[in-house]
């Protein structure tokens, strides 16, 4: 097993708990990892044989428009269910940043998901 990393999208986002805060698209980061048997894509040096992160990163730049959240646990599990769906990795990660606590870097929360059947734990 082996895994495919993007690190630090940026996407804008409603988030957050009272209704004035998600009135504004905020900006977080989010790291999506991916784990997957590339092997075939090793032994054929061939695109569709992976996952293709250019099309995660554009789906996941498109996921929020017209949606909001209160939580950023709850993107973390929607954004990851949406990859599990349309890009069948045996199991994803999704990592949130949100930039809300003046004295710290961030807030993060990250969420694994397995796909079904994948023998991924």
């Amino acid at each position: 097993m082996s895994r495919i990393s993007i690190v630090d999208l940026e996407i804008h986002v409603h988030i957050g708990v009272p209704d004035e805060e998600r009135a504004t698209p905020q900006r977080i980061l989010m790291t999506v990892d991916m784990d997957h048997d590339f092997n075939s894509a090793i032994a054929t040096d061939c695109v569709t044989k992976t996952i293709n992160y250019f099309q995660v990163s554009q789906q996941l730049l498109e996921f929020g428009k017209g949606r909001n959240w209160k939580l950023i646990e709850k993107l973390a599990h929607d954004a990851g269910e949406m990859v599990l769906s349309e890009f069948q990795p045996a199991a994803v990660t999704i990592t949130v940043k949100k930039f809300i606590i003046p004295q710290a870097a961030y807030v993060s929360v990250s969420h694994t998901l397995h796909r079904k059947g994948s023998g991924v734990h």
